[in-house]
């Protein structure tokens, strides 16, 4: 079994990581080839579509960033956690979320699921 702990933080690394050379080589480390991220805003395959995604969350919400949340829970290759983000200051988080990680045999990411617990309105 991967060290789901440190999954975790890697795949937070990624939606932090703004250097988008630094992202795109974090994402094909973590990532399985045609891993697929999917929650309720959008339903990407592959790396590439990842990137984009994450690349499109850093353009809305910039300065923030993506920090753990009270909720880690693991079994097998499987990890459930929430997340929060949050500003610079570490003042109330903008937006939270559940996600779901699911590895392949190679402790690569196959799957993630997101739901989002809290968003900003409109």
């Amino acid at each position: 079994m991967a060290d789901l702990d440190a999954v975790v933080d890697a795949y937070l690394d990624v939606w932090n990581e703004t250097d988008a050379g630094a992202r795109a080589r974090m994402i094909d480390e973590l990532w399985a080839a045609d891993g697929v991220y999917t929650d309720p805003l959008v339903s990407v395959r592959g790396r590439a579509g990842l990137d984009q995604v994450v690349a499109g969350a850093q353009a809305q919400f910039q300065g923030l960033r993506f920090v753990r949340g009270a909720t880690f829970d693991a079994h097998h290759d499987i990890v459930r956690f929430t997340w929060d983000l949050v500003p610079a200051d570490g003042a109330e988080a903008v937006v939270i979320g559940f996600d779901v990680i699911v590895l392949d045999e190679t402790g690569r990411i196959k799957g993630v699921y997101g739901f989002i617990d809290k968003m900003p309105a409109a």
